[in-house]
């Protein structure tokens, strides 16, 4: 696959930088970091092998639901385009396209995402292992508004896997979700993936696996900062937290300052001063209950059709419909 084959899309509205977020979210406080800069080559690496840990639940919970709800997704949505938002490497989705495959039904996957060389290897992936689908890359930032995306003219599976959803607060949660409901038609639907309120032991193991990959993946994000700002951080005074906040149903990530210390941002000509378990939060993960995901559907303009959870409830994937449709 050649790069001419990516279509970039434009934002629609501004984005801020991660000199903007630094700025902003760093040196205020409490102080806190989008988690989108976590995914340097060396944080996919390592979140990948998070995926594979014991602890880590969510992906393979959806990746099971998928498997075993496949059909049942692509015969009621009969897409003839699936567009899946934060795509990633799509290691998950097979199945849906098996099932289109089963079903006769000639699909055109387009996976959006903001990385190009990802786009390029799910592309090659996913061509040679389903010779019926047709690979139409988007580059781009989801955040920065959907407007661009192509109007495509049929049936569309919109598609938002892996949880995402709890990295937004609910106000951003319901404003993305009505996004995509605004780029719908009647006969489209949206594929969500949202991990459930549980036991906080499981949920704290799984954001402190014993191998350390999550807590070298949360560290490496003061690297991306120290390339990308001209920084000084010096990991080995830092250390990783993670827990389950249950007033708030979310897992927090922090970045705790093991000692007092003063950090050079050169490329912001600022300085950063830390006080000794001073943190900052890298990543909020919102797990949900029925009710919660439901309302939170229902506040953006969607109903439920289908909601699978499997026997222990660890994760759910609904497929839902415009509301007034």
């Amino acid at each position: 696959m050649s790069n001419a084959l990516l279509a970039v899309v434009p934002p629609s509205r501004p984005v801020p930088s991660l000199a903007d977020d630094v700025r902003a979210g760093l040196l205020s406080v409490p102080r806190e970091l989008p988690p989108k800069y976590f995914y340097d080559d060396r944080g996919s690496a390592l979140f990948e092998a998070i995926c594979e840990t014991p602890e880590y639940y969510p992906t393979r919970a959806e990746k099971a639901l998928i498997a075993a709800h496949a059909t049942e997704v692509i015969e009621a949505s009969q897409p003839q385009f699936i567009i899946e938002l934060g795509s990633g490497v799509a290691s998950k989705i097979g199945p849906l396209f098996a099932a289109c495959a089963a079903l006769d039904l000639p699909t055109v996957y387009c996976p959006f995402d903001v990385c190009e060389a990802v786009l390029i290897k799910t592309a090659a992936l996913l061509s040679g292992q389903f010779s019926s689908l047709e690979v139409r890359p988007l580059q781009g930032d989801f955040t920065a508004g959907l407007e661009h995306l192509p109007r495509l003219p049929g049936r569309t599976l919109y598609m938002f896997l892996g949880g995402t959803i709890g990295n937004f607060t609910d106000p951003a949660a319901i404003a993305l979700l009505s996004e995509i409901r605004a780029m719908m038609g009647p006969e489209d639907r949206l594929l969500l993936g949202a991990d459930r309120v549980k036991d906080a032991a499981k949920l704290n193991a799984a954001y402190n696996d014993a191998a350390g990959y999550t807590a070298a993946f949360n560290l490496n994000v003061l690297s991306v900062l120290n390339q990308a700002v001209d920084a000084d951080f010096e990991l080995d005074k830092f250390s990783h937290r993670a827990f389950y906040n249950q007033r708030e149903a979310q897992i927090e990530m922090h970045l705790e300052s093991l000692v007092e210390q003063s950090v050079t941002l050169g490329g912001l000509g600022q300085s950063l001063q830390l006080a000794s378990g001073e943190t900052i939060r890298t990543e909020i993960s919102r797990k949900f209950s029925s009710q919660s995901i439901a309302s939170l559907l229902s506040a953006a303009g969607f109903q439920i059709e289908q909601h699978h959870s499997g026997p222990e409830g660890e994760f759910s994937l609904l497929l839902a419909s415009p509301a007034d449709a």
